[in-house]
C-alpha cells in the first residue's frame, strides 16, 4: 500500500511540474513573440551587482539600449557598443580607444541582446514562479534552472510585466550566492530611429585610436 502511495505522490509531483515548465514556457513564448513584433524598442535600465556574503551592492550603474532589428546601440558601464549588422564597435571615452571587430554569433560576448528573450529555450528547465505586486504593476516571475550541473548559476528569475507582456527585471542568482538585477525602468517602441544611429562614423572622434582586431 505504501508503495503505491509513493507511486501516486510521485506521478502527481511530475505531473505537475510537467504543467509548470509549460506553462513558463508558453509565457515567454508569448513575451517573445510580442516583442519581437515591435519595429524598434528603447530600454533606459537599472543594473546592480550584489555580494553573496555581506549583501552590500558591489557596483550599480545606469544604461540604455536602442534596438531595430538585429542593430543596437548600448551605453552601459561608460562604454558605448554599436552593432551596424557587419561589426562591433566599442568605444571608451575614458581611453579614448575604439575596438573594432567582426560579428561572430559563435562568441558569447557577441550575443544580440534581443537573444536575452530567447535564451530560455534552452539549456534551462522552467519554473512557473511567484507574482508580486511592485509600483502597481503585477509582475509574474519565471524561473530557470540551468541543465548543465556544472554551470556556476543557481538560477535565473525573469519578471514580466502581466498587463504589457515586457520584461520587468531579470534576476541572476549564481550558487556562490552573488546576484545580479537588471531593471528596465522605461520601456519605449515603435519609436523613430535612423539607420545612422546605429553606424559609427570615425569622424565623430577624431583623437580616438581604432583599433581594428578583426
Amino acid at each position: 500500500m505504501k508503495k503505491i502511495l509513493v507511486l501516486l505522490l510521485t506521478c502527481s509531483a511530475a505531473l505537475t511540474y510537467g504543467q509548470s515548465s509549460q506553462r513558463a514556457r508558453n509565457y515567454l513564448d508569448e513575451v517573445n513573440k510580442k516583442i519581437a513584433g515591435y519595429s524598434t524598442i528603447s530600454i533606459d535600465f537599472h543594473y546592480s551587482q550584489i555580494d553573496g556574503k555581506s549583501g552590500d551592492i558591489n557596483q550599480e550603474t545606469e544604461g540604455h539600449i536602442d534596438l531595430k532589428e538585429n542593430l543596437y546601440r548600448l551605453s552601459f558601464m561608460d562604454m558605448t557598443r554599436i552593432f551596424d549588422g557587419k561589426k562591433i564597435y566599442t568605444i571608451s571615452d575614458e581611453d579614448k580607444e575604439v575596438t573594432v571587430s567582426k560579428y561572430d554569433p559563435n562568441k558569447i560576448d557577441n550575443a544580440l541582446p534581443l537573444q536575452i528573450l530567447t535564451f530560455y529555450k534552452s539549456g534551462y528547465d522552467l519554473q512557473w514562479d511567484i507574482s508580486q505586486n511592485i509600483k502597481g504593476k503585477e509582475i509574474q516571475y519565471i524561473k530557470l534552472i540551468p541543465t548543465d550541473k556544472k554551470s556556476g548559476i543557481k538560477e535565473v528569475l525573469v519578471g514580466v510585466d502581466h498587463a504589457t507582456k515586457q520584461i520587468y527585471n531579470k534576476i541572476q542568482v549564481n550558487k556562490n550566492g552573488s546576484k545580479s538585477v537588471l531593471t528596465v525602468k522605461s520601456f519605449k517602441t515603435n519609436q523613430s530611429m535612423s539607420k545612422n544611429h546605429f553606424t559609427f562614423t570615425s569622424a565623430d572622434y577624431p583623437n580616438y585610436y581604432i583599433n581594428n582586431i578583426d
